[in-house]
């Protein structure tokens, strides 16, 4: 299968790109820069010069499935640009890829599209989207998926897949982030870390993903994780300690964190600041709240099952 992959640089993609080559797919992913193309390269895929912002359907020539990997995913940051690649960036590999005869099209999401604050529990894919929400993330990626869903036809198979809490090797953002706030003496839970969430290993994403090249049913969505669920601080600091890192103990309530993480956002809308501010409301509220998915349906409908343990990510890592 000819398969093109947008966001084929990033953490998901720098394990997809490989997995598929080994799969026997010919592989061309989107690469916006020398430096994107060199990653991809390195893979074994094929680099497409082009960016969610000018494709179109003479970049997909002769493909046969698209997986749109690529967002704007920082927790803070200008409605512009949350917009312009999460809503029309979709919008637009969604035209070209239909215009160049594109078969299927399977759109990475997230659990964040349902979320807006109160605790998600074992929530399965008939949870309604908010009617409001309160994260430029979640409300972008909601619209992207709602997209997706609906430019579904008999010719042109588009369906979703949502991860919740991607973690492993390559992972520059949470295990990063617990890092550098254990070594900067910055760490605090909220809740003391009780909140539950389900996680789920890149490799297991990248398998439901290569299922989903060939299972699931047009205009659905199917949520994947690994398997079980287990508490914040468990979780937490299971990571931390694949590092040698022990985290301290203090905590606030929740209500303080989150309260905290809104005066800082304040502060960097005010000095127009541009870069990421070291707390978001985005990610104090889904650190201190539980957060847990039901994957009965990928299951059932893709035959999908998570290959990989949390028990041998966590090993993995500690011997990375």
């Amino acid at each position: 299968m000819r398969v093109h992959v947008t966001g084929g640089s990033g953490f998901v993609g720098s394990h997809l790109l490989p997995a598929l080559v080994q799969a026997g797919h010919e592989v061309h992913a989107m690469a916006r820069s020398d430096r994107s193309a060199a990653k991809v390269a390195a893979t074994g895929a094929t680099p497409a010069r082009c960016d969610l912002e000018s494709v179109t359907a003479a970049d997909l020539q002769d493909i046969d499935a698209v997986i749109h990997l690529a967002a704007y995913v920082d927790p803070y940051g200008p409605r512009e640009r949350y917009e312009a690649l999460n809503v029309r960036g979709t919008e637009r590999m969604l035209a070209a890829a239909r215009d160049a005869g594109v078969r299927r099209f399977v759109h990475v999401s997230t659990e964040a599209v349902l979320f807006h604050g109160p605790p998600l529990v074992d929530v399965d894919e008939t949870h309604p989207y908010p009617t409001e929400h309160r994260f430029l993330y979640s409300e972008t990626k909601a619209a992207a998926e709602r997209a997706v869903l609906a430019a579904s036809t008999d010719g042109f198979t588009a369906l979703a897949i949502r991860p919740r809490f991607v973690w492993g090797p390559g992972d520059t953002t949470v295990l990063a982030q617990i890092v550098q706030a254990a070594e900067s003496g910055a760490w605090l839970w909220m809740e003391h870390g009780a909140a539950r969430t389900s996680t789920t290993h890149v490799a297991n994403l990248v398998d439901a993903l290569q299922v989903a090249l060939v299972r699931g049913e047009g205009g659905e969505v199917y949520f994947v994780a690994d398997e079980g669920t287990r508490t914040m601080r468990e979780f937490v600091e299971a990571l931390a300690a694949t590092r040698g890192i022990v985290l301290p103990k203090r905590s606030v309530p929740g209500w303080l964190g989150r309260g905290f993480a809104a005066a800082v956002e304040g502060a960097w809308r005010l000095a127009r600041r541009r870069d990421q501010p070291p707390i978001s409301r985005m990610g104090a509220a889904m650190m201190s709240t539980t957060i847990t998915v039901n994957t009965a349906k990928a299951r059932r409908e893709l035959g999908w099952t998570p290959p990989f343990t949390v028990a041998e990510g966590l090993a993995q890592l500690r011997d990375a």
